[in-house]
Parts: C-alpha cells; structure tokens; sequence
C-alpha cells in the first residue's frame, strides 16, 4: 500500500474512532511528526464534519417548526373543531372517575363511576358505584343525549326521560346531560368562527366562536374556546345562555393533560356555575381508548344487567 493511500486510510480511521491504529504505526516508523501531523488534520476535520452536521440538524429543525406554526396558523375554524372533536370522541373508551359537586353553601357530594361510550361518542352508558344510596344507578345516553334512559335498582326499572331533560343537571351537577353525552355536537349543532389566537391558562391557543345552528336543540346560544395549539384539546370552554348570546352561564377548565394510549386526555376538568357559584370537578381515574365494546351494553336491556 502507497503512503498516501495509508495516510487516507489512517484520517478515516481517526474520523470514527479517535485514535491511530497501532498496527500501522510500522508504516511510519522515524516519522513520528508526520502520525502526529495526519492525527491533528484528521480530527480537524472530524470537528467541522461535526459543526456542519450540527448546523445542518438544527436548521432542518427550525424550517420543520417554521413549517408546522405555518400550518396551524393556516387552519380554518371548521378544521381545527373537527380535530378537536376528533380527539373527544375516539372509537370506543372506557374510564372510572370522581364526581365531586361543591354546592352554594360550600358543601361536597362525590360520587364514584364508570363510563363507556361507543360509535365516537354517539352512545354512552355511566354507571353510579358510589355512594351507597346511587349504588348500581345507571344512565344509556342515545343518539348524542337526544334519548335518555335510567336505571333504578331499588325499583328494578327503567324509565325514558322527555327529551328536554338533556338540559337537565346530572345528579345535580354542574354538568347536564347534553354536556355528558353530546357526542359531534360541536361540529353538527354550531356554526365556528376562528377568532385572534391567544394564550389562556398557560397555553398557546386557537379561539374560536360556536355559534348555534338554526333547527337545532342545543342548549347554548353560543360557546366561545380555547384549544391548546399542541394537542387541540379545549382548556377552556364559556357555555351561553340558549337565549340571550351575552348571559355566561357556566364555564369549563381543563387541567392536567396527558396522552393515554397515543391520544392526548385531560385528566381533570372543572365546570363552575358562574351564576349559582357552584362548581363540579371531574377526575379521571383510569382511562381507555379504542377497546372493544359490545352493542349490546347500549340498550335498555342491558341498564338492569
């Protein structure tokens, strides 16, 4: 092997690993100045290889982030409500939660439950496990709430509720049950607006302006939203008044994020009353997505179990 090839030969080595191969130091014995010479050049080298590949991955970073803010500064109201009511309604899900109502008086009630829904968010059955006295209470929530069952233990019945009663508070909460189990509401019943960006609890976010279709029941004139830019889960939500777009009734905040099976969840959500000064908090305790679920758990038959 020629002397220039070996010095080839000796930079590349240098390059990945740091250092001479002894072996060939017989091929420079007497020219210890050159070895040294070849090692310097090479690790010089080694380092603007390294700074260029740096800048590289950082400017590639950059133009993909440039790229991504572009995108979401070019989304649309009605793009950015599908997305977000997409990451509500998954295929199927399955959660415990706590319940916990904090009354004008500044008293607690919490009740223990299990959920399930299916066909994305379309159906929904909750199931009471605590207290006592709502033990084995059940709620089948059909067709985005417009059709409401529930079950009495003590009684062993089951009885429809009129249509209005998704209006209706959820074991007196500050939710009802249209909040529960509305489904697609937020794409089907409002017309969105996308209003100038801004940060709400902390969070970079879209805002956006739900105003209610006509012909359709929803029980709000308008709802007004902060989807975190991130993820496009709501942080906070203001719920209006069916019939006057200016009287806030109630106001929701969503805390704790985490993603549950590849999809981003809020773990804790608060509802307060701005009126009534009462406030409902909602806490998941577990949480699953996309399990198979059954048919035949969303019928009035199977609310007795």
């Amino acid at each position: 092997m020629n002397v220039g090839k070996m010095e080839e030969n000796m930079k590349y080595q240098i390059h990945v690993t740091g250092r001479i191969n002894p072996r060939w130091s017989h091929w420079f014995e007497g020219n210890t100045h050159r070895c040294q010479s070849i090692e310097k050049s090479a690790k010089k080298q080694t380092r603007q290889g390294g700074k260029i590949i740096r800048n590289l991955i950082a400017t590639v970073l950059v133009a993909m982030l440039s790229s991504s803010v572009s995108l979401a500064q070019d989304l649309t109201a009605d793009e950015i409500i599908q997305k977000v009511n997409d990451q509500f309604n998954t295929e199927t899900s399955y959660a415990k939660s706590t319940m916990t109502i904090v009354t004008t008086s500044g008293q607690k009630r919490t009740f223990l439950q299990e959920s399930w829904s299916k066909d994305r968010g379309e159906k929904n059955l909750v199931r009471y496990l605590e207290p006592r006295r709502v033990k084995d209470q059940a709620v089948l929530m059909l067709n985005n709430a417009d059709d409401i069952w529930m079950f009495f233990p003590r009684t062993q019945r089951v009885r429809k509720l009129a249509s209005h009663a998704k209006k209706q508070k959820m074991q007196g909460s500050d939710f009802s049950y249209e909040d529960m189990g509305s489904g697609n509401a937020f794409v089907d019943d409002f017309i969105s607006t996308r209003l100038e960006d801004e940060q709400k609890e902390g969070k970079d976010c879209f805002k956006l302006e739900l105003t209610r279709k006509e012909g359709t029941n929803s029980s709000y004139s308008r709802l007004v939203m902060w989807v975190i830019k991130e993820n496009f889960l709501p942080v906070v939500i203001e719920y209006y008044d069916e019939n006057d777009t200016s009287y806030l009734l109630k106001t929701m905040v969503a805390s704790d994020f985490r993603v549950i099976d590849g999809i981003p969840t809020s773990m804790k959500v608060v509802m307060t009353n701005e009126n009534d000064n009462t406030q409902t908090e909602m806490e998941l305790l577990e949480v699953e997505y996309n399990i198979p679920l059954s048919d035949d758990m969303f019928t009035e038959r199977s609310l007795k179990r």
